[in-house]
């Protein structure tokens, strides 16, 4: 607080307070002029869009006055709950307590701050709005006469609405917030004006908000520092050969095929929670396929062609590089369905060179891919592909968005508390750094990925989908697998990569990690975290399998180390990039993963 803000006796200058306030609000009626006229020219809100979900909730709507019964049902415990609030605070005003008609569960971190227990306006203020996020939530799940997908979708976009309206967004209703405001004299309001402004510019007009500060980190100097060489290249890749940390190492290499949807670097971020330096440290030689960012001109490349000049051009690379073909191979997330199309591609042609799998967060099955199929049918994947091919790609910021908003609360509305009602810069956070390093999509390849596997859920089907002339036959790989999948995942839904494990011809170890999609494969063995599930057998229900496992402490990494042992080929001197017939072209990790996308 500043000498002018504070008159001595601790108590806030409401004249320097009001003159702040009044800068907030001038330069806020400028922002909304500018940001308005930049969505309109810059046709940031899409009319299809609009009209989709329009048409969702007109069905809601025909539905619940089909039901006028089930309705004022539902209205008359909505009031009746309603005026208990009101009743317990017109009591507690007179001294006598009761217990909350509403509670905010403990994890919940919107309502933590003591005031909205301990402050009769803010409680009734939270109660209200947890009774009537439960009233809208009981609306939209009781609707008879939706299909399950519809529902789903209504489901999704109703809570997308009840995050973006609690009480804790809003100045005037968050505690926390007006408790700064006071404190700083309303300088806050002014920071996070000046923070807002720098996100829309950041954006090019449309809102991009900051999880970390983009210049917290520096990829290569903070993050990505594993030693490594760049020992080949091709238009979509770049393979990165690491240093060796041991004097022997296993005859059989380590190739990750990451997902082009996000950077690789997730498998190297610091060396305390890298695993790539955990896995060369363990005495392998490690090879990691870098994605090219891709930019207009890659428009046309295909699915097909990330297979080509990806993992099958990277396994050619490899040989050259050490000598050995035979290579343990681990694909994460969409990396891992781009590696399942490949080794069938490969049985059918009678191809070898790939001892073992490992399947990170993969779907090969997206009969339930989660909360992403909300966004993919016909409707909305012709507006997508109509959007895609005017620019030739996906861009990386409207992707990230979308993932975002699978977990509003966490990455999108607490942000915005921290870094605009509060103020403050965000954490520095490694990981969210990685998360809003964003990639973008060519747009023939994402839109058969959207269409063949999670419209159509073609990939499961022999022969449902062809790969460089080839029907591609998942029942064909035989090499043994090992499928690791995280429990509270909400991208790649843990039930759904048990299935798709069922595909595979060849032995499959199931492993069941605590956390989400990145922590639960981002765990080091040191933060002695989340721990996971195993169990003997893998029968066809994976809730069966899960009622069936065995719950073991720690990291699954260090499972995975004992599975691979068997598999390392005998131990060799240590390969240094370089040794073999390729010759190294940078250091890593590279210039594929410094591109950024639109938006960075």
């Amino acid at each position: 607080m500043t000498d002018k803000q504070d008159t001595g006796t601790g108590q806030v200058d409401p004249n320097e307070l009001s003159r702040s306030l009044a800068e907030v609000a001038g330069r806020s009626q400028h922002l909304v002029k500018d940001f308005l006229t930049r969505q309109q020219f810059g046709q940031q809100i899409s009319v299809d869009d609009a009209l989709h979900m329009s048409k969702l909730f007109q069905d809601l709507y025909t539905r619940l006055m089909a039901d006028p019964v089930q309705l004022m049902e539902s209205q008359m415990a909505f009031w009746q709950d309603y005026l208990s609030i009101v009743q317990n605070q017109t009591l507690r005003m007179m001294g006598v307590e009761s217990e909350p008609v509403r509670a905010a569960p403990k994890s919940d971190k919107r309502f933590q701050h003591d005031a909205w227990d301990d402050n009769p306006f803010f409680d009734f203020v939270k109660q209200t709005y947890l009774l009537t996020a439960d009233y809208l939530n009981h609306s939209v799940n009781t609707v008879e006469g939706l299909d399950e997908k519809t529902q789903r979708k209504i489901d999704f976009h109703t809570r997308q609405f009840i995050s973006a309206a609690s009480p804790s967004n809003f100045l005037a209703t968050n505690p926390e917030v007006l408790e700064r405001t006071v404190e700083t004299g309303g300088q806050n309001l002014v920071d996070g004006l000046n923070n807002l402004l720098e996100d829309l510019e950041r954006g090019n007009g449309k809102l991009k908000i900051r999880q970390t500060h983009p210049n917290a980190f520096e990829v290569g100097e903070d993050l990505a520092v594993t030693p490594g060489k760049v020992v080949y290249e091709n238009e979509l890749m770049q393979l990165i050969q690491y240093a060796p940390a041991t004097e022997q190492v296993a005859r059989r290499p380590l190739l990750f095929v990451p997902p082009w949807i996000n950077k690789y670097y997730i498998l190297d971020l610091r060396p305390k929670n890298s695993l790539v330096k955990w896995l060369v440290d363990q005495g392998f030689t490690v090879f990691v396929i870098s994605w090219r960012n891709p930019d207009a001109e890659l428009a046309d490349k295909e699915f097909e062609d990330y297979m080509k000049l990806g993992p099958l051009a990277a396994l050619d690379a490899v040989e050259q590089a050490v000598g050995e073909r035979d290579v343990n191979i681990i694909g994460y997330c969409l990396g891992g369905t781009l590696l399942a199309s490949t080794l069938a591609w490969m049985a059918s042609r009678g191809e070898g060179g790939v001892n073992s799998a490992t399947f990170l967060t993969t779907l090969l099955d997206f009969d339930s891919p989660g909360e992403l199929e909300v966004f993919i049918d016909e409707e909305q994947l012709t507006n997508l592909e109509k959007q895609m091919n005017e620019r030739g790609y996906l861009a990386g910021n409207q992707m990230a968005s979308t993932m975002s908003s699978l977990r509003s609360n966490d990455l999108v509305w607490s942000f915005f508390v921290n870094n605009y009602l509060k103020g403050q810069d965000p954490f520095p956070f490694d990981l969210l750094y990685w998360n809003q390093d964003s990639t973008n999509m060519p747009a023939r390849m994402h839109a058969f990925y959207l269409r063949k596997m999670y419209l159509e859920n073609k990939l499961r089907e022999p022969g449902g989908i062809t790969l460089d002339g080839i029907p591609i036959d998942l029942g064909k790989v035989e090499v043994p697998s090992y499928f690791v999948s995280a429990k509270e995942d909400h991208i790649a839904p843990w039930h759904a990569c048990y299935r798709g494990s069922q595909l595979l011809s060849g032995s499959t170890r199931f492993v069941l990690g605590g956390s989400g999609h990145i922590a639960g494969v981002v765990n080091p063995p040191e933060k002695q975290k989340y721990g996971y599930w195993l169990n003997g057998r893998n029968p066809k229900n994976p809730d069966t399998w899960f009622n069936g496992a065995k719950h073991h402490e720690g990291s699954w990494w260090l499972d995975w180390a004992k599975w691979l042992s068997p598999k390392r080929g005998g131990e060799v001197p240590a390969r240094t990039p370089g040794d073999g017939k390729l010759t190294p072209i940078e250091d890593a990790p590279g210039r594929y993963v410094k591109e950024p996308s639109d938006g960075r």
